[in-house]
């Protein structure tokens, strides 16, 4: 269901008024004044207002209609289109909550599509500095992006800490088919990460550039410091996806290891058995010169033979820590 969660007048950094929807373009070509409007899951006949009053591009419109489009940042004229993604992990599965921002002199518009946390903080936190709100459209900018990305870190803290403790059972339990599936799970989930955040590095970056009035220069620096925490989550993902490579790696090298210590014990006790086979192969061989058969106590000798023979081998192989 559409919701205006809140739409506000700003002036000299501080707040003027709450407004309605339908004042908002009266508000923002007063000069000196800007409007921020933020929605929640809005519906068509929102942004149709909203393309009236400020006239948004068909296009940003289209595209915000369609929704689920890839991060991107699009010019149009002197007003600026951006969709961005923010991470949420719902019962373990990770699903990506689409915002889409709208930007022009006098106007700074986000539609938030789910249920990710609630921009309300960022618009607290813009109220607490109004000598950086004064700046106008283009903080509130970095300000809503900024909040996205930080979305990013809890939830490669989590996935940090789950590969951690697949390391740590991997190393002391052999490797079950749950464990590389929850692995692969995993590195699927990571790539997928980085395939929403990389693209959003690339929008910080666009923007030190954009010649837009309401882009201020000094702002630039803002916007370098977001694209900068956008490549050290990338560089946080990479280290993430070698961890899991290496679990799987370390996992596959500690079951080898597992089943060569099978194979030399049973290649010890076969070794063992295989020595008093031979011998009562020999003696069963039915040749009648054999000398010793009618020994008195042949048959005490053989057995101490063997007895001496797989004693010896025994404590050979317990030696090499084969047994």
């Amino acid at each position: 269901m559409a919701q205006v969660v809140a739409a506000a007048v700003y002036s000299k950094g501080r707040k003027v008024t709450d407004i309605t929807l339908e004042q908002g373009a009266e508000w923002a070509s007063r000069e000196g004044h800007f409007v921020w409007i933020g929605l929640h899951d809005p519906g068509t006949e929102e942004l149709l207002s909203l393309q009236r009053q400020f006239q948004l591009h068909p296009l940003a419109v289209e595209d915000a209609l369609l929704q689920h489009t890839r991060p991107k940042l699009e010019t149009f004229g002197d007003a600026l289109f951006m969709v961005v993604y923010s991470p949420v992990l719902r019962d373990d599965e990770l699903v990506f909550i689409e915002t889409q921002l709208f930007a022009g002199k006098g106007y700074v518009i986000s539609a938030r599509y789910g249920d990710s946390p609630s921009y309300a903080a960022v618009r607290q936190r813009c109220e607490a500095q109004p000598h950086m709100l004064e700046h106008g459209e283009d903080f509130v900018l970095y300000s809503l992006l900024s909040f996205v990305i930080e979305n990013y870190r809890p939830v490669l803290d989590i996935f940090h800490s789950h590969l951690e403790d697949m390391e740590q059972r991997v190393l002391n339990h052999p490797l079950t088919q749950a464990d590389v599936e929850g692995i692969q799970s995993m590195r699927r989930d990571l790539l997928r990460l980085r395939r929403y955040l990389a693209p959003q590095g690339e929008i910080c970056q666009e923007l030190q550039h954009l010649d837009f009035p309401f882009i201020d220069k000094h702002m630039r620096p803002y916007f370098r410091d977001v694209a900068i925490h956008v490549q050290r989550l990338l560089e946080d993902l990479t280290s993430m996806r070698e961890m899991a490579d290496h679990a799987i790696e370390i996992g596959l090298l500690l079951e080898a290891s597992r089943q060569s210590i099978t194979q030399r014990k049973f290649a010890a006790w076969a070794a063992i058995l295989a020595f008093p086979t031979a011998i009562a192969g020999i003696y069963g061989m039915n040749f009648h010169n054999m000398p010793e058969l009618d020994w008195q106590y042949g048959y005490f000798g053989v057995l101490g033979i063997i007895a001496v023979g797989c004693g010896g081998l025994y404590a050979n192989f317990k030696r090499m820590n084969w047994l």
